[in-house]
């Protein structure tokens, strides 16, 4: 069986790994590992082809250390108990898990305690974000490592790398330095994608040379699983938050379509619930209701016809009376808070017995208001609630608001000892 270019050109050591600097450079966190022979267990988390499993391994062979490959989707508990047993005769073991964060509970479970006593050390990787995706059983145990998409000049000089190599193509293949820059343009990243441009193209050139035009043939569009920047992915999802938040229908569906491109839902759900809770909120809560049922139905669907009911719910908070006065007032609430434990008052704090008679709730009363002060006495005259009464829904609270506190005014409040 014929290997792929990406896996004949695997590096076996960190010196051979291309990009991510921030943890292989001089004196960074995984060369340090290597250099001081100590190991622990952590998550790589980063877009595909940055060389996740390719970190994992090449500090695997630099330590000198047996591993085992584990993947979270296809691997079942019986090969799980196997590795234990390999562990445990091998006086420690690496395990190395591809898509950890697809774990099911009964392999966490079999997983962790071993973690946790040191017999196997887990490397894992996976796409999604961790601290979100990864259980939190898993993520407590687990260093988190960021793996950053390769720029430009680290996938040009990988290009290069796999035509000369003697892994490669060993100088039997050339290729136009624009070609090249287009080849890494458009891999946004992905080194493996890059790889399997160059192979296909070397299998379709002519006189041994890749040229400009044949790239164009064979990849026609981008690799879109993030921009071709490092910082690109993110940035189209700020973009969709604020064109949503600014009200742009037209560019909110574009960037979902960015996002949906590279079947991100899980960032898509994430931002459009913080949208319809922080910028909407109050002023259209019906629509928060509706953002979630149509995520709920994304979800049940999956890509491409996701987009469906993900549009809708986009265009519906696009245009959507916008009200910051719930994030805002919690906001400021927490600040004070944060600063002080502020007592509880003394006829506030649970009472085992029940409630005091003094303390009963009248449901028949205007808005169930009952004559006591509830804030601690510090803070009595704090308001962090201001209402925007730009919507109709929000006037009504605003309407209610000014109502109680005309009614606080008016009746003395009770502090109970």
């Amino acid at each position: 069986m014929q290997q792929p270019l990406a896996i004949k050109l695997r590096p076996t050591k960190l010196d051979e790994v291309f990009g991510q600097q921030h943890l292989i450079g001089e004196n960074m966190l995984l060369r340090r590992c290597v250099n001081q022979q100590h190991l622990f267990s952590m998550i790589f988390f980063g877009p595909p082809g940055s060389g996740k499993t390719t970190l994992a391994l090449a500090i695997a062979n630099e330590l000198n250390l047996p591993y085992r490959l584990f993947s979270a989707v296809t691997g079942n508990k019986k090969d799980l108990v196997e590795i234990f047993e390999y562990a445990r005769l091998s006086n420690g073991l690496i395990v190395i898990i591809d898509e950890i964060h697809r774990l099911n509970k009964d392999k966490q479970d079999l997983l962790l305690p071993h973690i946790e006593t040191g017999l196997i050390t887990v490397i894992g990787a996976t796409t999604s974000n961790p601290y979100f995706a990864i259980n939190p059983a898993v993520r407590s145990r687990c260093h988190l490592l960021e793996v950053k998409p390769l720029s430009i000049d680290d996938v040009e000089k990988a290009i290069d790398f796999a035509l000369n190599s003697e892994k490669g193509y060993n100088g039997t293949i050339t290729i136009d330095e624009n070609a090249k820059k287009l080849i890494a343009y458009h891999s946004n990243g992905d080194l493996r994608y890059a790889y399997n441009l160059i192979e296909i193209c070397a299998m379709g050139c002519f006189d041994n040379q890749i040229d400009i035009e044949l790239v164009k043939k064979y990849s026609s569009m981008a690799n879109m699983h993030y921009d071709h920047d490092e910082d690109g992915h993110y940035d189209a999802v700020s973009a969709f938050q604020k064109s949503i938040r600014g009200s742009d229908v037209n560019a909110a569906l574009f960037y979902l379509s960015r996002l949906a491109m590279a079947n991100d839902l899980d960032s898509i759900e994430r931002r459009l619930l913080v949208i319809a809770y922080e910028d909407i909120g109050l002023a259209n809560p019906a629509a928060c209701a509706r953002t979630v049922n149509a995520l709920d139905a994304a979800r049940r669907i999956g890509f491409p016809e996701a987009l469906i009911p993900l549009s809708v719910a986009v265009i519906d908070l696009t245009l959507s009376p916008k009200s910051r006065s719930a994030t805002d007032s919690v906001h400021s609430a927490y600040a004070v808070a944060e600063k002080s434990p502020y007592a509880v008052p003394n006829y506030l704090r649970l009472n085992p017995v029940g409630l005091a008679e003094e303390d009963k709730y009248d449901y028949d009363a205007y808005h169930n208001f009952h004559k006591i002060q509830y804030l601690p006495d510090e803070l009595k005259d704090m308001e962090f609630y201001i209402p925007n009464a730009a919507s109709s829904y929000e006037k009504n609270l605003a309407e209610n608001y000014k109502e109680l506190k005309k009614y606080y005014r008016t009746n003395k409040l009770k502090t109970l000892k």
